[in-house]
């Protein structure tokens, strides 16, 4: 029987659409999901999702030495107000309804902790999201309970999204700009 190949790296998260950008990328990988609480009451949202990937990845990589690890955390910015995952529907309903023909910044922070080194990055996009009525707003509100700013780009057919400036992969919520610079970072740390 062969050696399994080790992976390129461990994604520190459980986020089926991570999983899939890295895949479409050909990076090999294994999944080994954080359970950093998200709660940290951090107000910048670029400090705040790079903290939380680097507090993800650091969590991780302490059950994988030798192996790098990749931690992603993504929040989107409307109004002012950082818009996480919704508490619960009309939380959800009340976020789709101040996103309503508004545009937004998604900012996904990725970190790679290699050893002792972390490496971090921050990506942002923008949303114009459309205006759309409440009823409609409220049928919304419960599909994307899961996500930041609770719609999703990945689901091409969302009423929601007029418009992405930036990269998608961004929003979607793994920017493969930032893991290949940070890839590149930690080969030049090896080399150097």
């Amino acid at each position: 029987m062969g050696r399994l190949r080790r992976p390129d790296l461990i994604l520190a998260s459980a986020s089926p659409r991570r999983r899939a950008i890295l895949r479409a990328a050909g990076i090999s990988f294994r999944v080994d999901p954080s359970s950093v609480d998200e709660e940290i009451g951090e107000t910048d949202p670029r400090r705040l999702v790079v903290k939380l990937a680097r507090l993800k990845a650091l969590e991780v990589a302490r059950r994988h030495p030798g192996v790098p690890v990749l931690g992603a955390d993504t929040t989107v910015v409307c109004h002012g107000e950082i818009l996480n995952k919704p508490k619960d529907l009309a939380d959800a309903v009340r976020m789709l309804r101040l996103q309503s023909g508004r545009s937004q910044r998604v900012y996904t922070g990725a970190a790679l902790a290699v050893g002792r080194r972390v490496y971090t990055d921050c990506a942002v996009s923008r949303i114009k999201a459309r205006r759309l009525d409440d009823e409609r707003l409220r049928r919304l509100a419960g599909k994307h309970m899961d996500k930041a700013g609770a719609y999703a780009i990945q689901d091409r057919a969302d009423p929601l999204v007029e418009k992405v400036v930036g990269d998608r992969d961004t929003v979607t919520g793994l920017s493969m700009r930032s893991v290949r610079r940070l890839l590149a970072r930690a080969r030049r740390a090896r080399r150097g």
